[in-house]
């Protein structure tokens, strides 16, 4: 089951011979999916999986069941710890890769900029895809 029942999330493990990837679009500064005439927008390539990386790290991963266990991200985690900064900018990189590089299409993740300002945590991820590379903010 998927949020978007007409589109396929991605697999794990890769394939060479990939179809192209495709996903709703997203509206990132509203944090919601596009609409036209009632229906989702629909994008390709390397925005469709940016699309879709962007929504895998705004979603908890163990939190709803109609998501499979591998899609989301465990930020959470890092909420009441009293772990040192260091700790903490290490441990935010390595749940965004995690979440990410379940998905055959991303290759490499790079989180850079990752600062906590107060209870809120910043950083760049740049995806590199099947498709070229790709960057958001989170």
């Amino acid at each position: 089951m998927t949020l978007f029942p007409m589109f396929s999330t991605p697999a794990s493990g890769g394939s060479a011979d990939l179809p192209l990837f495709t996903d709703v679009a997203m509206d990132y500064n509203a944090g919601t999916p596009r609409w036209e005439s009632g229906q989702p927008v629909v994008v390709t390539g390397l925005e469709a999986v940016k699309s879709w990386a962007w929504r895998a790290v705004a979603t908890a991963r163990y939190l709803w069941p109609i998501f499979d266990w591998s899609y989301g991200c465990e930020l959470e985690a890092l909420v009441g710890q009293p772990y040192q900064e260091g700790t903490k900018r290490s441990e935010a990189t390595r749940y965004i890769q995690d979440a990410l590089l379940v998905c055959p299409y991303i290759t490499a993740v790079n989180v850079s900029d990752v600062v906590f300002d107060g209870s809120t945590l910043h950083m760049g991820v740049e995806l590199t895809t099947i498709y070229g590379k790709e960057g958001f903010h989170v």
